[in-house]
């Protein structure tokens, strides 16, 4: 009944959206910091762009995301194989060699900072766009930390030769501003984003006078920036689609946060807790609504669900596990469907949010499970759901972009294999500004409360290691993306 597309989620990506920050409340202003980068030789940020060595071949290809999620982006990648690597011609079924073997790839998970999504939420666009923008001027640079504990910065990481942002959320927000900040430094530099590979790969689905539902399933930044209602409605029309098709989105708030260990979400507690941000009773933003528990089919063994009071009766309840998120958002969501009486059935689920692929056996396991749960000797939700759902990965399209740009720019490496350097961020405990909570995080309100355009160093860059990566994290990777997995040596350290 669900299943994954496995030859349309392999192509191209890049959605030059810009989201506006009208409407937003103003908390600074992301030109501070592109002015200290480019002209302030003094500040650890600054880059000396007119020294930066463009259409160099032998320049590693840059990738960033908020967290580890966007690993799932380079998974596809180091595996991607839809050209002959002798004639750089087009064959969907490959050689039998990866395409990008003779790469080398850095890394970037923004973790001490993440998730991404929340800053719309909490009003504070420019900070996010503000951490996008150091993403970005990290993998331009040369400056990164050895170790959490290290005082003094080292200067050879190697800058980069194009920049895949690996996250819908950055992509959303922050693309163009990416793209202006690389145009005023002057740099020919290709970024390629996430979104319209996702909308590309759901309508191949369609024939053009069909009609049906697609679904977009992502964070709560990258749903209230509408990035991907727009560039479906865009496609429909410049493709002439003359069919039916409703679009819903649902904002997985706390998923992307559970899946990569964020306290406010996820937690080794047994009781519930005053720091828990996810979805709850009477939360505005993401309520579980007492009547529909028996449709959730939460798990309520190991603390999966914190609670008080009774099973039967819970007075208050926290998601405490990654499979829960999914059930409640896939309630949420069919839900919504049901109560607007929808008549075309889901056909297409685009898991927008890099990080939720690595739970997509979850996601189909649910699926089926909603498809047949019944009350009263009814199904509640089949009606609204296709005999086959499809559920779409965006990252091989956004490696076929990336081939081709290299293969236009004549800009393919020469390494004698594929290797990478994994970097993450972690609070910088040497920054007497920086707060953090008892897990040594960031607190919530420092983390999305703070002002865009002060110029501090508030987190360190770092390499993968077992002291910066947790084993539970380890382990997805390990299970997730095991090439990528194997491209990461700093575990060993």
């Amino acid at each position: 009944m669900v299943r994954r597309n496995r030859s349309t989620v392999s192509a191209v990506a890049a959605l030059g959206l810009f989201i506006c920050s009208c409407g937003w409340k103003s908390r600074g202003d992301q030109s501070v910091f592109i002015d200290t980068v480019l002209k302030d030789k003094k500040s650890f940020f600054y880059i000396d762009a007119k020294q930066y060595p463009v259409d160099n071949a032998r320049l590693p290809i840059g990738v960033f995301d908020s967290g580890t999620g966007g690993l799932t982006v380079l998974e596809q990648i180091v595996t991607f194989d839809a050209f002959n690597n002798d004639t750089r011609l087009y064959n969907r079924n490959g050689d039998g060699k990866p395409d990008f073997s003779h790469e080398h790839f850095i890394y970037l998970g923004d973790q001490a900072n993440m998730p991404y999504g929340n800053y719309s939420r909490e009003n504070n666009v420019p900070l996010l766009k503000e951490h996008i923008l150091k993403d970005v001027q990290f993998l331009l640079g040369n400056r990164y930390y050895g170790d959490p504990a290290d005082e003094v910065y080292k200067d050879d990481k190697m800058p980069v030769k194009a920049i895949v942002i690996a996250c819908n959320t950055a992509t959303a927000f922050g693309k163009r501003d990416i793209e202006s900040f690389i145009d005023r430094a002057g740099l020919d530099l290709k970024v390629i984003g996430v979104i319209d590979a996702g909308v590309r790969a759901a309508l191949e689905l369609f024939q053009k006078t069909e009609g049906g539902s697609i679904a977009v399933m992502a964070t709560v930044g990258t749903v209230a920036s509408d990035g991907y209602t727009e560039a479906i409605r865009a496609q429909i029309a410049s493709d002439g689609f003359t069919g039916n098709i409703s679009v819903y989105q649902q904002a997985g708030l706390g998923l992307a946060g559970a899946i990569d260990g964020s306290s406010e979400y996820i937690s080794d507690k047994t009781q519930p807790r005053a720091e828990y941000r996810g979805p709850a009773f009477d939360n505005a933003d993401a309520d579980i609504e007492r009547p529909l528990l028996s449709r959730y089919g939460f798990d309520w063994e190991n603390n999966n669900m914190l609670y008080s009071g009774s099973r039967d009766n819970p007075q208050e309840v926290q998601l405490n596990s990654i499979e829960n998120y999914i059930s409640y958002h896939l309630v949420s969501l069919l839900e919504k469907m049901r109560l607007n009486n929808e008549r075309n059935p889901l056909k297409v689920l685009i898991l927008g949010c890099t990080h939720y692929p690595y739970f997509t056996h979850v996601f189909e396991e649910k699926l089926e499970q909603l498809c047949n749960y019944s009350e009263n000797g009814s199904c509640v939700y089949r009606k609204y759901v296709s005999p086959e759902i499809v559920l779409i990965d965006p990252a091989s399209y956004t490696a076929k972009e990336l081939y081709e740009y290299l293969k236009e720019k004549e800009l393919f490496g020469s390494f004698t294999s594929m290797a990478g350097d994994f970097f993450i961020s972690v609070p910088n405990r040497f920054n007497s500004d920086v707060q953090l909570d008892s897990s040594g995080n960031f607190t919530y309100d420092y983390k999305y409360g703070r002002d865009a355009g002060i110029m501090q160093e508030y987190v360190k860059r770092v390499p993968f290691s077992t002291e910066t990566i947790t084993p539970g994290t380890r382990e997805r990777l390990e299970r997730g993306v095991p090439e990528t997995f194997r491209l990461i040596n700093g575990f060993d350290n």
